[in-house]
């Protein structure tokens, strides 16, 4: 290995080497993956190597022997195995566990050695864009994805609403200056990170007393792994009340520029802000635990009132020192997005001050977004702290095809090796959504017990064969085509959406919906008439099902550009009846796809707010919480909102009756001006979607289905006779 064995780093060292292996706890594990088949399995402890986690595979007597230094590795041993022997695939996007009678013995013991100390998941947005509505169930399911996939290092922030309720209790806060302080909980994120107050809410009492629960039982699972989670930390974000009950106290207004009113933020120089950090790290230990990982950004795509260095030292020794009085040990995680977001402003003078204000042995920077826009190279490895390759992926949740996958797999390996790399201790995910292209994600934690790039090309081959549960050529051959078309993504935040959830217009290129494409879209068409051969064959697998499903709605949302520009020639050249043939293709095409997306639980918009309501003991609690579900996917905001559109879902019910409707009442309006050869009267269409928009996020109509219908292979097949030939003619 190379220069990143530091003994100076024992402080953090010591985190990953603390928990054992636990027979009891390992074989409740294989059983919840492979119910019934534990009994295959022995489970044996090695040590650590050079302080890290490692794990072996190996048998005797018809015993599968699963070895390892903690559970996670134990976990990761399992995994291995059902990959490389069993030949299975476990995902968020369709699952292959077709195990046989008698599992296959292992004949050569395997012996594995993760080169990176962290293995790091989640993002803030994540929170929200993704898991919002999680249950135990679904969070159980989540850190067992984790465990088998290696992850070490997850960010675990639900329930820090109740502790800071306490925090603020305490000082004096009353329940209605709170209220107006409490996101809803689609937009803690957002709250968390000092951006935006009181959106979505008021929060209710029951749900603050559920999730403080719930948090308790996804940090006992995540630590009886071996995990070392990250909780929060207090980064000067206040109540809108601070300022009047406390009006000596240092606070000043920001604005996150989004369309939200101003929060309030104070000044890491007053006197009240380390006490308030200590406080918080107080009670969230008593309540919560700590493994001396806390999280925290501040100016989180704000910018500092001034670049001058010297306050930015202090301020980051503030924060840090609010953190350390109440944990010595405290190790502050900070995520390296700003660099990126705000790089005219971070300067190589600025980023030191922040950075060299904490003890290196005490920080870790999460390079955000390492795969398309890394900060490690052009700021000397954080001028030497410990930081982490990361691989953000995903922005607001879209589920465009989209990644990076030849970056993926081979720059966290070269990064590794590279002796500008310096400190890098780890590799991790940080999307701002999941649940959407799986493949990337496998990929991307392929690395976790290797140090060498991966051959993306023979990878993508054995991920077929592993997820469908046998080989098949023309699946090959797709996946070869997926691996040079959507997966060789370019430098945009991002996958290319479609025009069809933008609000509507004859512009092809809109805010916040990407629709320029980074490949030809013929080969993705033909990708999908590849798999769409494979179904006799695959037709079983859940993960091709899947799979087919997603390239086709890819493949119908990359042709509905073609097909509105046809819309617009025809309305600039007032050509009534193409402009009548195109829209009502238009129209088609949407009913089409969300037909189709309605053969998935992936894609049920039903399924998202039936989860939301499922939290709230009262109609009026599961009303707030079907809003905060329907706001967040559509205009993010109210009805002015700069950021509608951004968490964009091409999902079944979202596509018929909320994107569909809106082009339905463009087009109507449309016809009206082409009729009386009036000009289209767009302020008059903008106030009147806007209106139909704000109504329909009010709305709680039980209108949308939770459960599937119809086959997904055959109205993918059925859609492929119909659309294959018409979307080539219009390339």
């Amino acid at each position: 290995m190379k220069r990143y064995l530091f003994i100076f780093f024992g402080t953090l060292l010591s985190f990953c080497s603390k928990a054992q292996v636990d027979p009891k706890t390992s074989f409740a594990f294989i059983d919840r993956v492979i119910p019934g088949r534990s009994g295959s399995f022995l489970v044996e402890t090695i040590p650590q190597e050079n302080g890290k986690d490692t794990f072996e595979v190996d048998g005797k007597d018809n015993k599968i022997i699963l070895r390892g230094n903690n559970g996670l590795s134990i976990a990761s041993a399992l995994n291995y195995y059902l990959k490389n022997y069993c030949f299975c695939d476990i995902g968020w996007n369709g699952t292959n566990l077709n195990l046989p009678v008698d599992l296959p013995v292992v004949k050569q013991k395997v012996h594995k050695v993760t080169p990176y100390q962290y293995r790091y998941y989640l993002n803030y947005c994540t929170f929200n864009y993704s898991m919002s509505w999680w249950d135990w169930e679904r969070w159980q399911k989540e850190i067992d994805w984790m465990a088998l996939n290696g992850i070490n290092m997850p960010l675990a922030i639900t329930g820090e609403e109740a502790i800071w309720q306490d925090v603020y209790k305490k000082m004096g806060f009353n329940g209605q200056q709170l209220e107006a302080f409490f996101s809803g909980p689609a937009y803690f994120s957002w709250f968390w990170m000092g951006n935006i107050d009181a959106w979505g809410g008021p929060l209710p009492q029951h749900w603050m007393d559920a999730h403080r629960v719930l948090q308790k039982k996804i940090l006992e699972r995540e630590r009886s792994f071996g995990m070392t989670p990250v909780l929060s930390s207090f980064t000067g974000h206040v109540p809108p009340s601070f300022k009047d009950k406390f009006p000596q106290a240092k606070v000043k207004k920001t604005n996150w520029d989004a369309g939200f009113p101003d929060v309030y933020i104070l000044d890491p120089d007053d006197p009240m802000f380390e006490a308030i950090g200590k406080s918080y790290i107080e009670a969230q230990t008593k309540e919560f635990g700590s493994d001396h990982l806390y999280s925290a950004d501040t100016f989180n795509e704000n910018i500092p009132p001034t670049n001058d260095s010297t306050y930015l030292d202090g301020m980051s020794k503030k924060v840090f020192n609010s953190m350390a009085a109440a944990d010595p040990k405290a190790v502050w995680v900070m995520q390296g997005w700003m660099f990126h977001y705000n790089n005219k402003f971070w300067q190589p003078q600025q980023i030191k001050a922040l950075l060299n204000a904490v003890p290196d042995k005490q920080m870790i920077v999460l390079d955000l977004y390492s795969d398309a826009h890394p900060v490690w190279n052009r700021t000397e490895a954080y001028y030497g702290k410990p930081w982490i390759w990361s691989m953000l992926q995903n922005f607001g949740g879209n589920i465009s095809l989209f990644g990076r996958m030849r970056h993926v797999a081979a720059d966290p390996a070269i990064a590794l090796h590279d002796p500008e790399s310096k400190k890098m201790m780890g590799i991790g995910l940080t999307p701002e959504g999941i649940e959407q292209n799986p493949a990337l994600f496998a990929l991307m934690l392929e690395n976790v017990w290797r140090d060498t790039p991966i051959d993306a090309d023979a990878w993508v081959k054995d991920y077929a064969h592993r997820r469908y549960g046998k080989k098949n050529s023309s699946a090959n051959e797709a996946w070869h085509i997926l691996l040079n078309t959507v997966y060789s993504g370019g430098l945009t935040e991002g996958g290319p959406e479609s025009i069809i959830v933008a609000r509507p217009t004859l512009k092809k290129n809109i805010e916040r919906v990407l629709t320029h494409l980074d490949y030809d879209p013929k080969e993705l068409v033909k990708a999908w008439g590849l798999l769409v051969q494979a179904k006799d064959s695959l037709k079983q697998s859940d993960g091709y099902q899947y799979d087919l499903v997603d390239v086709t709605r890819q493949v119908l949302a990359n042709y509905a550009l073609p097909l509105q520009q046809n819309i617009t020639v025809a309305y600039k050249n007032n050509d009534k009846t193409h402009f009548k043939q195109y829209s009502t293709e238009f129209l088609q095409l949407m009913d089409d796809m969300d037909a189709l997306l309605n053969t998935r639980k992936d894609f049920l918009l039903g399924k998202w707010i039936n989860e939301a309501r499922a939290n709230g003991i009262t109609e009026q609690e599961k009303n707030l919480y079907e809003f905060n579900a329907r706001d967040i996917v559509t205009l993010w905001g109210d009805k002015e909102s700069g950021l509608s559109e951004y968490s964009n879902r091409q999902w079944a019910g979202l596509i018929k009756g909320y994107y569909k409707q809106r082009w339905v009442l463009y087009f109507k309006q449309m016809d009206k001006a082409m009729a009386t050869g009036a000009a289209f009267d767009e302020k008059a269409f903008d106030s009147d979607v806007k209106d139909w928009e704000w109504r329909w996020v009010n709305t709680h109509d039980n209108a949308y289905a939770a459960i599937t219908k119809g086959d997904a292979v055959e109205i993918s097949n059925q859609l492929f006779e119909k659309y294959n030939s018409l979307i080539q003619q219009s390339y």
